[in-house]
């Protein structure tokens, strides 16, 4: 069928950079690692996001062609990575969570690699000099990395990395070990510095707000095993399973049944209440019903101050408040016939008088109850 006139055929995805396919890992019987397909797009931040011990370090060494998989293949954009591997390692950067400097200037350390390639020294130097700039620690170009702080020989392990220009930048857990403070501030620049320079690159972490802040998709990676892919957006609303769900902060995955189905929603029984929720495929049976604790609204019962919006209020009793980290959420343990947990701010906790034995009433909108076959 042809193309109308006026009308422009679409343009074809972008061959990614990097790919996996059908590797596993195995090492004494045990399975490390298995991926059936994974894509790094060109000038994509992916951010791979997973608990501690799930195999992320394993998943960036094999990208990285540090380790060799036990089955499958990495492809460099498209094709079968193949033979001497240095020259594709050449074309990446890792940061890892330690800085892993040596005992000579930062400067030096900057410049390391820019004459392991046999870069002419003048732009070795040019190259060190911009990037210690551009990270703001220009002024301890001389110092020893003995003598830097935390964030600061960090910062000496970015501008090492980005000297190299790589076409592939890997980030094992960078900020990990750095306070909340200069995390944040690390992790701003970092981001503002991939979007400038539109710089491939792999992020594994286990914090959920690293991957919001940095990713434009997350691959969730749990027991070694590649979970759901997908934008941050999708991934953190809609999970793909109730493990997935609770690791990524979705409280509330409660057992429920699908009674009927109307006008493009699902009517859900879950206890003693029918709730609404968008009929997608999975809205059928048996289901997990999951709502994201901060997508629920709270007001005295009987206030008449419920959201208009919400399609589904649950009156209930508050059972507990507790503080949710140093930030100004609480927490709001609920019975409502089961168990509910809704983050609302310190001052609308206040300001509604919650307290143990309070009534309530809990509201959401349909859009926010998200269902899994059980």
């Amino acid at each position: 069928m042809g193309i109308a006139v006026g009308e422009q055929r679409a343009a074809p995805p972008p061959r990614p950079k990097l790919s996996l396919r059908d590797v596993s890992l195995e090492r004494g019987g045990r399975i490390l690692l298995e991926v059936p397909s994974l894509d790094v797009l060109p000038g994509e931040v992916l951010a791979v996001l997973g608990p501690n011990g799930a195999g992320k370090s394993t998943l960036l060494r094999v990208l990285g062609l540090l380790e060799r998989p036990s089955r499958g293949q990495v492809l460099w954009e498209g094709l079968p990575v193949a033979g001497d591997l240095l020259p594709y390692r050449r074309r990446m950067a890792v940061v890892f969570q330690e800085p892993l400097l040596l005992d000579m200037s930062v400067e030096a350390n900057v410049r390391l690699g820019l004459a392991l390639r046999g870069l002419p020294r003048q732009e070795q130097r040019r190259r060190a000099r911009y990037w210690l700039e551009r990270l703001r620690i220009a002024h301890l170009a001389s110092r020893s990395p003995r003598h830097l702080s935390g964030g600061e020989a960090q910062r000496a392990s970015l501008a090492r990395a980005l000297a190299l220009a790589p076409e592939v930048l890997l980030l094992d857990e960078p900020f990990a070990s750095l306070d909340p403070p200069m995390r944040r501030e690390l992790t701003d620049e970092l981001d503002a510095l991939l979007r400038e320079t539109a710089t491939t690159a792999v992020l594994v972490t286990h914090d959920r707000a690293d991957a919001l802040r940095l990713g434009d998709r997350v691959a969730v990676l749990m027991g070694g095993r590649l979970r759901q892919v997908g934008a941050p957006e999708a991934v953190f609303s809609q999970p793909i399973d109730p493990e997935v769900a609770l690791f990524l902060g979705v409280e509330n995955v409660l057992p429920g049944e699908v009674v009927s189905r109307e006008e493009g929603l699902a009517q859900v029984r879950v206890g003693p209440h029918l709730l609404w929720a968008p009929a997608s495929d999975a809205a059928r049976g048996q289901v997990w019903a999951c709502i994201r604790p901060e997508h629920i609204v709270l007001a005295p019962l009987g206030s008449g101050e419920e959201p208009g919006s919400a399609r589904n209020r649950l009156p209930g009793a508050v059972v507990r408040l507790a503080p949710v980290g140093p930030g100004p959420q609480v927490r709001v343990d609920l019975d409502c016939g089961f168990p509910l947990v809704a983050y609302i701010t310190a001052p609308s906790a206040e300001q509604l008088s919650l307290a143990p034995g309070a009534r309530v009433v809990a509201s959401f909108k349909a859009l926010a109850l998200h269902l899994i076959p059980r």
